[in-house]
Parts: C-alpha cells; sequence; structure tokens
C-alpha cells in the first residue's frame, strides 16, 4: 500500500493556546482536521457562554484563508458553575464542558475541588445533551503520580456515571489499562480519546538515558503494558476509542526549566503520527473509523464528507518551530522520520 484515502478526521482534544500562539496552532491543526474540540484552559479560563463565543470568534481570524475548519468550544467547570451557566452554554452552541481537578494539569488551578458539589450542573448537562470531558486524575499528593488515573475512576468517575446514567461522559487522554477496560466495560456513552505519545511512549522514554522534557505530558506516561492496553484498544476497532492528540504547545525554555510544563505539540504531524503507529500495528484498515467516524458518532455530528490524502514517504519532524513571538518550539517526535506524509496538494 502506497497511499490511503480517509474521510477528514476530527481532533476531539486539542489546546490551541491564545494571541499570538493561535498563529502557530490554528494553521497545524487546520492542515488536516476538519473539526477541533477546543480546551478552554486559558488564562483566565473559559467559564461562560460569552468567553466561549469570544474565544471562538479570535480562532476563526486565525484560520488560513481557504481553509474550512471548525472549532468547537468547550466550557471550564469550577465550583462556581452554575445549572444555568450549562443551559446558556448548550443554547449558545457550546458542545461540552470540561473537568479538570484543581491542580492536575497546565491552567488547571481554577478547577474543581469538590466534586459533589457539581451534581447539579451533571445533571443538567445530562438534560441538555451536553458532553462531559474528564481530565482523569485525582490530586491528592499522597498518591503517586503512576496510580492518579485508575484512582480517579474508582473514586469519581464510577460514581458519576452510576448516578447520570444518561450523561455522555469521554474520558479524555487515557493512559492505563484500567481506563480501557473500564471503557470497554461501561454503556454506549462512556467513550475516551487517545493521544499519539500514550500510544507510541512508555515511561522508559520519558526517564532512561535522562529526562526528556519534551516527552513530558499530563497524564504522564506510563509502564509498557498500559501502553499495550492502549494499542489493544485501537487495534480492536471499538468505536468506544477515537483520536485526541491534546496537542499542547509550550515554548521550549519552558518545557526545558527547572519546572518544565507538560504537553506534546503533536500538531504539525499528527495523522501522519497515528498512520506510523497504526501501520506498525498491523492494523491501517482501522485508522479510518478511529481517526475520522468513531469521534463524530459519538458526538452525535455528522461525519466529515470531505477526504484526506496521505502517501507512503519517509520525512522528519522537524527538530524546532519557531512561533509568532520568535521563540522555539520543539514538536512532538522532534527529528524522528516517519512513514506516511499528508499530501497537502490533494483535494477530495
Amino acid at each position: 500500500m502506497t497511499e490511503l484515502i480517509l474521510t477528514q478526521p476530527d481532533d476531539w482534544h486539542v489546546h490551541l493556546r491564545d494571541g499570538d500562539m493561535l498563529q502557530e496552532t490554528v494553521p497545524a491543526t487546520a492542515r488536516c482536521f476538519h473539526r477541533a474540540i477546543v480546551m478552554p484552559n486559558l488564562v483566565p479560563p473559559v467559564t461562560n457562554a460569552q468567553l466561549a463565543a469570544e474565544y471562538q470568534a479570535r480562532i476563526q481570524e486565525a484560520i488560513p484563508s481557504g481553509k474550512s475548519f471548525t472549532p468547537l468550544m468547550t466550557l471550564y467547570l469550577t465550583n462556581r458553575t452554575t445549572t444555568e451557566d450549562i443551559v446558556t452554554a448548550k443554547n449558545s452552541g457550546v458542545t461540552a464542558a470540561k473537568l479538570y481537578p484543581a491542580g492536575a494539569t497546565t491552567n488547571s488551578d481554577a478547577g474543581v475541588a469538590s466534586l459533589q458539589q457539581l451534581y447539579p450542573v451533571f445533571e443538567s448537562m445530562a438534560e441538555q445533551n451536553m458532553l462531559l470531558l474528564v481530565h482523569g486524575e485525582v490530586t491528592d499528593c499522597h498518591i503517586d503520580i503512576f496510580d492518579r488515573e485508575h484512582k480517579f475512576i474508582e473514586q469519581h468517575l464510577q460514581p458519576i456515571v452510576e448516578t447520570f446514567p444518561t450523561l455522555k461522559v469521554v474520558m479524555e487522554h487515557i493512559t492505563t489499562k484500567e481506563a480501557v477496560q473500564f471503557v470497554s466495560g461501561a454503556s454506549d456513552i462512556v467513550g475516551a480519546t487517545i493521544t499519539p505519545q500514550h500510544l507510541m511512549l512508555n515511561r522508559n522514554d520519558l526517564l532512561v538515558g535522562g529526562i526528556r522534557p519534551h516527552n513530558y505530558c499530563l497524564p504522564v506516561l506510563k509502564r509498557n503494558t498500559h501502553q499495550e492496553a492502549l494499542q489493544e484498544a485501537v487495534c480492536s476497532g471499538s468505536r468506544k476509542f477515537f483520536l485526541g492528540t491534546d496537542s499542547a504547545p509550550h515554548e521550549k525554555h519552558k518545557k526545558e526549566s527547572d519546572c518544565g510544563c507538560a504537553g506534546c505539540y503533536s500538531a504539525w504531524s499528527a495523522i501522519e503520527l497515528y498512520a506510523q503507529i497504526f501501520d506498525d500495528l498491523g492494523v491501517l484498515d482501522k485508522l479510518e473509523g478511529f481517526a475520522s467516524h468513531f469521534g463524530a458518532d459519538f458526538y452525535g455530528l455528522p461525519r466529515n464528507t470531505t477526504k484526506i490524502r496521505l502517501i507512503q514517504e519517509e520525512w522528519t519532524v522537524p527538530e524546532s518551530i519557531t512561533l509568532p513571538n520568535g521563540e522555539p518550539i520543539v514538536p512532538f517526535h522532534a527529528g524522528q522520520v516517519l512513514q506516511w506524509k499528508l499530501d497537502q496538494a490533494f483535494s477530495g
């Protein structure tokens, strides 16, 4: 096989940031994705419908001429979020709301400290058919960072799913076999996104031979047995698992500082990375469902009608990219060779 023609994919989890950064992240995402679920963890966070509309307008201004790209907006949940906020946001076109446990990841300090307080909000979301997107980690300091995902499932996510059986839930960027098992065994309205870094890497790639800051993300990379569970999930062709890059840009000096930022910037090679993964696993026939069909179906949105073309051609991910402010950023898999390349001249 020397080419792949796919229904144009969507990214169901991406960080575009704000300000000048949008001039880099929006074109990078729009080069292959038709839609993207945009994370709301700005500073200050996107906590209401008005802020979401203003942020969407800034993103739209950065879309390259001639590109068809739709940012799907999300609300940042806090313990001050009200049921009225949910109704207003839904009526204004906001697609989902994001649950960040306070302190779990980048710009999450304003996140949720008490999940029980949000139960009326979850009930309203179920009534409004607004999806709940979950960063599934506990933040208790006594719990090992490698155990925080499966502890969150036990302590919080299982009770939420049981209490609100009509609430659509996406467990974002899953990293463990426990998460795969939970999602697989849950109802059809519980799904999960899987990133390229968690499919390609395990914690050896972060820690062996010295700390590799550009492979540092949250949730953190886990054992190879968990990596294998994620690979088995995408190989299964289950409709519960779909593409979400969690592409998260940080300037090079912020990643390589004495307190480096978490996040992998994969936007400029995202679909090629997934094609490489599925090819290496021997399941290229499963790529289109994962990348182009299952996410749209889960969100209740129409599948895209446009196509993209990938050609089998070696190319090297750049060692760095220069941001609009002149600062360098190191993309995920920098300097590594991939075997599939997006044909950007293709129009289908």
